[in-house]
């Protein structure tokens, strides 16, 4: 898992507002100055440089640099920095793309499949194959259990734990950033209501919770330089993890 989360609190200042960053950043500017469209070029640039972010933090992580986004776009890293002042701010609006993806996704999966373990799966399927997982922002896999009885700090909390039963604990954000969270909220709440569904149908086990659900997403589309060899490597580990997240009889 490449998820890496160094600079991800000083990206909540330098894109404080969450959507108007989205706004700003599409317009050409990341302080949302700019209110005038972009000339086709500079829009066919800014596209190439978040077509060229998602490829590059896909496969390296967030810690790759500015260079190599602007190498993957064929563009100077001049070019980029015009487009977002800081890497931070780059990161940001890659993560709340695909935040945005993954909620859509696990919204369509609970709408349209009738079954609980489908539309579980469902979603665990296509947000493998869309590669999203690889781009969960930092503060979505620092979700902690918070109970009356738990004492660790926010320090503590940072890697997914599982309910040792469940109602045991509320899942809970644990993010620098204050009220900003870049739409991560929205994404725990929807894939909560597939969790609950699935545990209540009694195909789920007992003690998956949220974390568990988007730690498989993260960890289940490894990055390999051969596309049918990654959609084949993806596949066969996503249908392990699936046996291991369904329920058995007693």
């Amino acid at each position: 898992m490449h998820v890496q989360d160094t600079h991800w609190s000083s990206a909540a200042a330098l894109a404080s507002g969450g959507p108007a960053v989205s706004a700003a950043a599409g317009s050409g500017r990341a302080d949302g100055a700019r209110t005038t469209p972009l000339r086709v070029d500079a829009q066919r640039n800014l596209e190439h440089v978040l077509r060229a972010a998602r490829e590059v933090f896909g496969e390296l992580g967030y810690g790759a640099p500015m260079e190599d986004v602007a190498r993957r776009a064929r563009v100077g890293v001049g070019t980029v920095y015009r487009r977002f002042p800081s890497k931070d701010v780059l990161v940001r609006r890659i993560a709340e793309e695909e935040t945005a993806r993954l909620t859509e996704q696990a919204r369509a999966a609970l709408g349209q499949e009738d079954e609980p373990w489908s539309a579980l799966s469902r979603f665990l399927r296509t947000s493998v194959a869309s590669g999203a997982g690889r781009l969960l922002p930092p503060q979505v896999l620092r979700v902690g259990v918070a109970d009356e009885e738990s004492s660790g700090s926010a320090e503590e909390a940072r890697v997914p734990q599982q309910r040792s039963q469940p109602g045991a604990g509320e899942l809970r954000l644990v993010s620098e950033s204050g009220s900003d969270d870049g739409g991560a909220g929205a994404l725990l709440e929807v894939v909560g209501q597939l969790v609950d569904r699935a545990r209540a149908a009694g195909e789920l086990r007992a003690d998956v919770s949220v974390a568990d659900v988007l730690l498989v997403i993260a960890t289940a589309a490894p990055s390999l330089p051969d596309a049918a060899q990654q959609a084949a490597a993806s596949a066969r580990l996503l249908d392990i993890l699936l046996e291991g997240l369904r329920s058995r009889p007693a």
